[in-house]
């Protein structure tokens, strides 16, 4: 679960550096840049998301073992 939280903020922290703030009025080649930059971050903090989800999903599957 903690590492899916670390690769979300690595996600956010991605979308900061590089994407940031959109453009007001964007040449095509800067609106290009952006959403390249954009699509990057949102599929890393959909992976930990996916990481975070699988996380919990063994910690509560994991707790009803019959000992």
């Amino acid at each position: 679960m903690v590492a899916g939280l670390i690769v979300v903020a690595g996600g956010f922290i991605y979308d900061v550096e590089f994407a940031g703030i959109p453009y007001q009025d964007p040449t095509p080649a800067m609106s290009e840049r952006y959403h390249h930059y954009a699509h990057i971050a949102a599929v890393i903090r959909w992976f930990g998301f996916a990481v975070f989800l699988f996380g919990v999903m063994a910690f509560i599957l994991g707790g009803r073992r019959v000992r």
